[in-house]
């Protein structure tokens, strides 16, 4: 008998002893571990169509909101300007013109009335855009009290109704 026959001879006995006792031998088997790897096809179905139901019923909750978070961030973007302007007018005596912009928050004034005690610094480290992408309108002095910032909103243009509609410092409670 050769050498191979030997080891197989030797095999074949002992995994029949063991596999009557249910033991790691009769488990190694290749018919034993056949149906236990991976998963079937109807279980991968199964995941998927849970995550399909789940994004249907979380996607359009979450698009929704979009439009909400950029109104509100928009008000809290006129806040800040607002807190802004203040210290302005605390160091100044008085409110950027019109003519002067936003931008004397960030650089000192070259017209209208010259601020002499403008922070170094600037009041803001940048004008902000709204979440549009579009410019802050300011108007100072304004029919509505002393200065009017405002945000076009979704549509960019001046008016407009829900989504669309304005947001101004001085509307800022009502929606």
């Amino acid at each position: 008998m050769s050498l191979r026959e030997q080891v197989q001879h030797v095999w074949m006995m002992w995994s029949r002893k063991h596999r009557e006792r249910g033991s790691l031998a009769s488990r190694l088997t290749p018919h034993a571990c056949r149906g236990t790897a991976g998963f079937t096809f109807i279980e991968i179905m199964v995941v998927v169509a849970i995550l399909a139901i789940l994004a249907a019923l979380v996607v359009p909750r979450i698009m929704g909101r979009t439009d909400d978070a950029k109104r509100t961030s928009a008000k809290v973007q006129i806040r800040n300007i607002e807190g802004a302007l203040q210290l302005y007018k605390l160091d100044n005596g008085v409110y950027p013109s019109t003519e002067q912009g936003l931008k004397a928050l960030v650089e000192k004034p070259s017209i209208g009335v010259i601020p002499k005690k403008w922070k170094i610094g600037g009041y803001l480290p940048k004008l902000p855009e709204d979440p549009w992408g579009n410019t802050y309108k300011y108007l100072s002095p304004s029919p509505k009290g002393d200065y009017e910032l405002t945000s076009l909103g979704t549509d960019g243009e001046v008016g407009g109704e829900g989504i669309n509609a304005d947001i101004a410092n001085w509307n800022l409670d009502k929606d």
